[in-house]
């Protein structure tokens, strides 16, 4: 039987929309594999890591979204890379993407779990998409559960998503800023991992309807929440992030498994 590569995601998770799109722009053959919050340690832990994504490849199991990218750039086509020849620009996008990673990302998962834990039947939605029957039907035990452990492990209460916006307003200023001179991608003429990195990092503060995992609709979200997406679809860098996933975005390979 012919090994197919394994991405073991949250379907949510930006940070795996970081992946899938990238998967996706070169047709890696793959399938995914959803699991609930915690529950997917069952998974992640046998392979050596703790958090999602995780890509199992025939040759080796890669745990981290950056370094994921790294290894798809060994084999993608060369029209289809995501990373500049030339050193300077290389330097600059990886920056960029390191900057995504560790900051947008961040802060829009604190955001946006502010809100959308607030709403238990769109959560079931949200982390039960695609997951075996057994975590579906775990899902009424783990949520409180796993809601207590993300308010504390992502220090989510209203001051700090509060915080977080006014953080992710000033990354969307500069990415607005870098913008202004008409260009349509980050760095060079082509698209990178730059910008799939803000793209996708950002992608819960705009929620774009190609979003690749899945996402409420804007009308079951609170008010305050959709109030501040709407600002920040207004700007610049939203419109940008928009059109990326408009233009860019691929249709996702529907090859989700529930083992």
């Amino acid at each position: 039987m012919e090994f197919t590569s394994r991405l073991i995601t949250f379907r949510i998770s930006h940070y795996c929309e970081k992946v899938r799109w990238a998967l996706d722009r070169i047709s890696f053959p793959y399938v995914e594999e959803c699991h609930l919050p915690l529950l997917h340690r069952l998974k992640t832990t046998p392979l050596g890591g703790s958090s999602v994504p995780v890509l199992v490849t025939k040759a080796e199991i890669l745990k981290d979204s950056a370094d994921i990218l790294k290894h798809l750039e060994t084999v993608a086509p060369p029209h289809l890379k995501l990373y500049p020849d030339l050193p300077v620009l290389r330097q600059e996008v990886q920056a960029l993407e390191a900057e995504f990673n560790l900051k947008l990302g961040v802060l829009t998962r604190q955001w946006g779990y502010f809100y959308a834990l607030q709403n238990q039947s769109v959560m079931k939605e949200l982390w039960c998409e695609g997951v075996p029957t057994w975590e579906k039907l775990l899902f009424p035990i783990m949520f409180p559960l796993t809601c207590r452990l993300i308010h504390s492990s992502y220090n989510v209460h209203r001051d700090s998503a509060s915080a977080a916006y006014r953080q992710i307003q000033r990354i969307f200023e500069r990415v607005s800023d870098r913008l202004s001179d008409g260009r349509r991608y980050l760095v060079g003429d082509c698209f990178s991992a730059a910008d799939l990195a803000f793209a996708s990092l950002s992608a819960p503060s705009v929620v774009p309807p190609q979003y690749g995992g899945c996402f409420p609709e804007l009308n079951q979200l609170p008010d305050e929440m959709v109030e501040q997406i709407q600002i920040l679809r207004e700007t610049i860098a939203g419109k940008y992030a928009l059109r990326l996933y408009e233009e860019e975005r691929c249709p996702v390979q529907e090859k989700l498994i529930t083992p």
